[in-house]
């Protein structure tokens, strides 16, 4: 389950950038996952769980995880169409083509956290 580590990283690097602000404490971390990402949102919940038990970072037993869903789209380049995609290479429901770039669904990183130094 390589979100073990995805989520090792996302704590160090808050954790990081959290004491570098003054903050001595994260209280929430705000992650967007896109549908394409290649992340399990419930696998990531799962390794966020045991690493605040740990006390890895500056989580403590009151730190939260929040996901923020990208939704995939693509966009045929033939026909315009925009529709939601299955997997990162999709044919156009429309027309039929291969050649359809995604718009969005990829993405996976921290948007935001918040923190204080209490």
């Amino acid at each position: 389950m390589h979100e073990m580590s995805l989520m090792s990283e996302i704590i160090k690097i808050v954790s990081e950038d959290a004491r570098l602000h003054g903050f001595n404490k994260v209280d929430k971390i705000d992650v967007i996952v896109g549908d394409l990402s290649n992340v399990l949102p419930d696998a990531l919940e799962l390794a966020f769980l045991h690493f605040r038990k740990q006390g890895l970072g500056i989580l403590d037993e009151n730190t939260k995880l929040h996901f923020i869903r990208e939704v995939a789209k693509a966009k045929c380049q033939r026909c315009l169409l925009e529709f939601t995609p299955d997997y990162r290479i999709a044919l156009c429901p429309k027309c039929g083509l291969t050649n359809c770039i995604l718009v969005s669904g990829e993405t996976f990183r921290v948007e935001s956290y918040e923190g204080s130094d209490e």
